[in-house]
């Protein structure tokens, strides 16, 4: 139901309604001066669900663990939203290490740029606008033809956290290309999905209460019919097509619980990848 009501605002009053939701909270948390600065107010964070500190670490670790990020790697964060990710990585990279992040949200940016960027110079945010049903409706420049803004082969690690759970097919397969195109060879690339396969398909239709995507596209399929960015689930067979296709090597797959498995890593399906080159 929450959803539903979110997706039935506008793109552009959905910032406005969740600072309006969250004042009473954010308000209270400045009074008693308990939030820290490195954490953003509540009502400005667009993206993601949880405690902000603890989703960021818990997915360092995940990166260290399963995606073998290491301090001195070159980072990409592709859909940087507010920082969330980018906080944490602030005492793991050290001085050769770098971290590069873009988004849609200009506020994000600014917030990002202030509070991260004025301490730690190697971490840089650029705000990209681009149409995006869910997040940003004032532009026509579209995913699917953009070109990410940096070099071939300068980064050692890429992630996207739920990032192509709000993107249409076409735009997917442009970005897994840009990924492949700014990986260094032997690159990894860490991603979460929503995979839809003989596994998850049962797993939807015997619980009807978990994540679910009625609205059949092809490749893909959508949860809203408001709002195509909302979530989106991918065929596995297609995407591991776009990967090979891009020289991108599937290293492991982490099936996730929101189909209503038993056994998972996280919430959506995590995948990762190697750029063919070593």
């Amino acid at each position: 139901m929450k959803r539903a009501i979110f997706y039935s605002i506008p793109a552009g009053l959905r910032p406005l309604a969740r600072r309006l939701w969250f004042m009473p909270a954010d308000t209270l948390d400045l009074l008693l001066n308990r939030r820290p600065d490195f954490v953003p107010p509540r009502g400005m964070i667009f993206v993601g669900h949880g405690d902000y500190i603890k989703q960021g670490e818990k997915f360092l670790g995940f990166f260290k663990d399963i995606g073998g990020l290491q301090p001195g790697h070159h980072v990409l964060d592709v859909g940087c939203g507010i920082g969330r990710m980018a906080v944490p990585m602030t005492g793991y990279l050290n001085a050769e290490g770098s971290y590069d992040g873009f988004d849609v949200v200009k506020n994000g940016i600014n917030w990002c740029r202030k509070h991260i960027s004025n301490r730690h110079p190697n971490f840089r945010f650029q705000h990209i606008s681009l149409h995006n049903s869910l997040y940003n409706t004032a532009t026509q420049a579209h995913a699917s033809s953009f070109v990410f803004p940096y070099d071939d082969e300068v980064f050692d690690f890429v992630f996207l956290t739920s990032v192509f759970t709000h993107m249409v097919a076409d735009e997917t397969a442009n970005y897994i290309a840009q990924i492949s195109r700014v990986m260094k060879p032997g690159a990894t690339c860490f991603a979460s999905f929503f995979l839809l396969n003989e596994e998850s398909e049962r797993l939807m239709a015997e619980s009807p209460t978990h994540m679910n995507f009625p609205y059949d596209k092809g490749h893909y399929r959508l949860h809203s019919f408001r709002v195509d960015a909302a979530n989106v689930a991918y065929k596995q067979e297609w995407l591991e097509g776009i990967f090979s296709h891009n020289g991108l090597l599937v290293k492991s797959i982490h099936y996730g619980q929101w189909c209503g498995r038993k056994d998972f890593l996280d919430y959506q399906d995590i995948v990762i990848l190697s750029k063919f080159g070593k």
